[in-house]
C-alpha cells in the first residue's frame, strides 16, 4: 500500500505587498524611492533561520534603495540574536538598512539585539534620526524605541530635523500614530500587530491591538500616513489563518496632495 504524502502547512509563505506612498514634501530627487520593510521576524522555534535567510534573499531580489526593519527580531531566547543579525547582514540596499527594536527584543535584551545588528551594518535608531541625501535634497528617517517596553521619545528623535524635508518614522508599535500626527510626521512604518495573525469570520483576530484603528496596511490620520506590516514570523501559535506573512515594497512619490485608499485602508 503506497504511503500517503503528508501535507505541509505553508505558514511562512511570504507575499510581497506593493504599496505606493504619496508625500507632499518629497523632492523630485527621492521620487520613486523603493523601501523594503521587514518586520516581526521572531527568529526562534517558529521561524527558523533558513526562513529568515529566504526572506533576506527575497528582499534583495526586490532591489530596494533602502531597507527598514521594524522590530521583534527574536523570540524567547538571546541565543537567537547572533544568527538572525548575521542573516540580516546580507541585506544590500545602497542607502543602507535601518532598524528599531520591538517589545520581544526588550524581553531578551535590547542592548544585545542592537549591538548584534550594528555589528552587521544595520543602524539601530533609538530615539534619533538620520538624514538621507540625494543631489542636495534630503529625507529624514527617524526611529523610536518600543512604545511600551522602551523609552520612546519622538521629540528627541526629531530634534533638529529639517522642517522642509519629509519625515519617515520607524516605530515597532503603531500606537504612536496619534503622537506622530501631532508632530507633523509624514509617514509612519510599523509592525507589531501581525495583521491579526489568525483571522476568523465573525471572531476577533488573534492579535488585534486594543484602541488601534488600523490593523495592517495603509492608513491616514490628518496629513500623517501609516503602513503597518503583517510581518514575517508568528507568536504564541505557529500558524497564520487568512493573514499571510508579507514583505512590503513601498515606493515613494511626490504629490501636491495625499491620495487615500491606496492600500488596505482603515482596519486592514
Amino acid at each position: 500500500m503506497p504511503l500517503r504524502k503528508r501535507r505541509t502547512r505553508r505558514r511562512h509563505q511570504l507575499q510581497v505587498t506593493h504599496q505606493p506612498i504619496y508625500l507632499s514634501r518629497l523632492s523630485a530627487d527621492f521620487a520613486g524611492l523603493r523601501i523594503v520593510q521587514l518586520s516581526d521576524i521572531h527568529h526562534g522555534l517558529y521561524t527558523r533561520l533558513e526562513e529568515v535567510e529566504k526572506a533576506v534573499a527575497l528582499a534583495n531580489r526586490l532591489e530596494p534603495d533602502l531597507v527598514v526593519l521594524t522590530g521583534d527580531f527574536v523570540s524567547n531566547s538571546r541565543h537567537y540574536i547572533a544568527p538572525v543579525a548575521r542573516a540580516l547582514g546580507a541585506l544590500q540596499p545602497p542607502l543602507g538598512a535601518f532598524a528599531v527594536l520591538g517589545n520581544h527584543d526588550y524581553r531578551v535584551g535590547a542592548e544585545r539585539v542592537a549591538a548584534a545588528l550594528e555589528r552587521h551594518a544595520i543602524r539601530v535608531l533609538r530615539n534619533q534620526h538620520v538624514r538621507l541625501c540625494r543631489n542636495g535634497s534630503s529625507l529624514i528617517l527617524a526611529g523610536v524605541d518600543d512604545f511600551n517596553y522602551g523609552e520612546d521619545n519622538l521629540r528627541l528623535a526629531l530634534r533638529a530635523a529639517e522642517p522642509d524635508s519629509p519625515w519617515v518614522l520607524l516605530s515597532h508599535n503603531p500606537a504612536i500614530l496619534p503622537q506622530a500626527a501631532a508632530s507633523g510626521v509624514d509617514l509612519v512604518l510599523a509592525g507589531h500587530t501581525h495583521g491579526g495573525q489568525v483571522v476568523l469570520p465573525r471572531l476577533r483576530s488573534f492579535r488585534r491591538p486594543r484602541k488601534l484603528r488600523f490593523r495592517h496596511g495603509w492608513g491616514q490620520v490628518g496629513s500623517t500616513q501609516i503602513f503597518i506590516s503583517r510581518g514575517i514570523g508568528t507568536v504564541v501559535l505557529p500558524l497564520r489563518v487568512q493573514c499571510p506573512a508579507e514583505i512590503p515594497l513601498l515606493r515613494l512619490h511626490a504629490s501636491l496632495g495625499l491620495r487615500s485608499g491606496q492600500g488596505n485602508g482603515p482596519g486592514g
